[in-house]
């Protein structure tokens, strides 16, 4: 049987497969000979990091992929946060790209959503400034 994918983890490094979190002890290269539903930790998205709509659909996303036990709360999660995100696409070209996050998550391809969502992060994301900026006519 040939390996469907393959991938090297460093000693402590965590992966989630199934719903299964496996750490390693040492350095290792897995095969993972079938279909199977993974998520490496250095593309895990903490709750705290989920600042922003586009990053709340990939915290959602990356749980239906990490829980799959938990689908069908993660399907409602996904819907509440997905349906307004396409209506405030600033353009055509973005509402393409969640639509095709929706349709990988429709058949469970939660990896290729991912990989979508994070594509759009710097293109849709402007940073918000942490205080109100206020102008004024008048010169200080």
């Amino acid at each position: 049987m040939t390996a469907k994918m393959r991938f090297s983890l460093k000693a402590g490094e965590r992966i989630f497969i199934n719903g299964a979190v496996l750490t390693v002890s040492q350095k290792v290269t897995l095969s993972l000979l079938n279909d199977a539903r993974f998520l490496l930790e250095s593309h895990v998205l903490q709750l705290a990091d989920a600042t922003t709509p586009m990053r709340q659909l990939y915290f959602v996303v990356q749980s239906l992929l990490i829980n799959p036990q938990e689908e069908e709360k993660g399907m409602l999660a996904f819907r509440k946060i997905y349906d307004p995100l396409v209506v405030l696409a600033p353009d055509d070209h973005v509402r393409a790209q969640l639509k095709s996050v929706a349709e990988f998550v429709a058949v469970a391809r939660f990896f290729e959503a991912l990989k979508v969502i994070r594509g759009m992060f710097e293109k849709i994301e402007a940073p918000v400034p942490a205080e109100p900026v206020v102008v004024s006519e008048k010169a200080a």
